[in-house]
């Protein structure tokens, strides 16, 4: 991506809505160049790309927007990593680096690990509670999820910083235009975090413990002996592509759905009067502004969908968000009402064998949030001294850039 279209491509990320309108209107798919790709809009064709997974590669689901100054790959050449992950194999590959994570967030790993996500939200909001004021994002939403998935991956709770802030570097790097000292700054946090991981891996291969770290080792390198250089690449490879996912999308969810429920005042004051309303505002939120708003398919021979013929190697951009404004699946789908009846047949946490394996946990670090935010500030309102919240310009993890409240 050439960093003259990145103003255009800024303002689509900031808000696609009006685009997926007019795509899901437009006969057949729409191409949009600033992202060079098919942009699947309507939710009947964005279930049937999830479905024929053998039609539509993930391959390149994750196609960066920027390609790196040769000077930051560089940089990157000195890590680990590179390998592909759930997130970008299909077939057999996609069930062998799947296999670990359905076991490390099955119903009964998520319910051991909400009290301590209760214990750690209580903390945070101790924190800044008698301040009258917080930045919401990072005071709490950036925090919350990093810890819960610190803890359940297995990483020593003063490491969760840094593998946090590596995290959003790695998105940075790949996904917004740098100058060149910033992306070799940046390279240098992601290299950091790769190393740090590798140590994590080579540890629980010595030792291993119940965690997801040590799942993903036996999942992914079985046997006893020491880890070849390549099962180390993979494995951090899939650590880091798990604690992304795990911390930058969960804290994206908590803090859109904030933002909407205190944009509408009604939508807050509904929740407080009735807290057995909170499941239904965590399903609305995902629907109405889903924290991953698409990822890239590659056809993988020539076919039809949605009435346009698409050859082999074509690259389609699904469009869950735009599947959940949609108004054959969804009544008034731009509306965003808590009292909609509860129902999970949005497409936030995606559809067929690349849903979201931790759907689970996210649903309940948000219901949490909920719960303990209308029992100790129930008097919560967006600071309007402040500038209006701005969304984060990435289809990745869309949040608030910032969320100031007051109470």
């Amino acid at each position: 991506m050439r960093s003259a279209d990145h103003a255009g491509l800024d303002e689509l990320y900031r808000d696609p809505y009006p685009l997926y309108a007019r795509a899901r209107r437009t006969p057949g798919l729409l191409y949009v160049p600033a992202v060079d790709a098919w942009l699947v809009a309507r939710d009947a064709d964005v279930r049937e790309v999830l479905r024929r997974d053998q039609d539509f590669s993930s391959q390149r689901a994750l196609l960066p927007d920027v390609m790196p100054a040769p000077s930051a790959l560089g940089v990157l050449a000195r890590g680990l990593g590179g390998r592909p992950t759930v997130l970008t194999t299909d077939g057999a590959d996609h069930r062998r680096h799947r296999a670990p994570l359905n076991g490390g967030l099955s119903a009964a790993e998520v319910a051991g690990l909400v009290p301590y996500a209760a214990e750690r939200a209580e903390a945070l909001v101790d924190g800044f509670a008698a301040d009258g004021r917080a930045e919401f994002m990072g005071a709490y939403a950036r925090q919350l999820p990093a810890q819960v998935v610190g803890r359940l991956v297995g990483l020593d709770p003063h490491d969760v910083p840094a593998v946090a802030h590596g995290g959003y570097r790695a998105e940075e790097l790949l996904f917004r235009p740098l100058a060149e000292e910033e992306q070799l700054a940046a390279a240098e946090d992601v290299v950091a975090l790769q190393h740090l991981l590798d140590g994590y891996v080579r540890a629980r291969r010595e030792n291993p413990r119940d965690d997801l770290c040590t799942r993903m080792v036996t999942a992914l390198a079985p046997g006893d002996g020491p880890l070849t250089l390549e099962q180390c690449h993979e494995l951090v490879a899939g650590l880091q592509n798990f604690l992304i996912a795990g911390h930058l999308t969960t804290t994206a969810l908590i803090g859109t759905t904030l933002l909407h429920l205190l944009t509408d005042r009604r939508q807050w004051e509904l929740l407080l009067a009735d807290p057995a309303l909170i499941p239904a505002a965590v399903e609305e939120a995902a629907r109405y502004d889903t924290a991953i708003q698409a990822f890239r398919r590659t056809v993988t021979r020539p076919l039809t969908l949605g009435g346009t013929a698409l050859p082999a190697g074509a690259t389609v951009l699904v469009a869950y968000g735009s599947a959940n404004r949609d108004g054959l699946r969804h009544d008034r789908p731009d509306v965003f009402d808590i009292t909609r009846p509860l129902s999970r047949r949005h497409l936030a946490f995606g559809h067929g064998v690349h849903g979201c394996p931790g759907s689970r946990l996210a649903r309940e670090q948000l219901r949490l949030t909920l719960g303990l935010l209308i029992r100790r500030l129930p008097g919560l309102r967006i600071d309007g001294e402040k500038p209006p919240p701005e969304m984060r310009p990435t289809f990745i993890h869309r949040s608030p850039e910032a969320l100031h409240l007051v109470w």
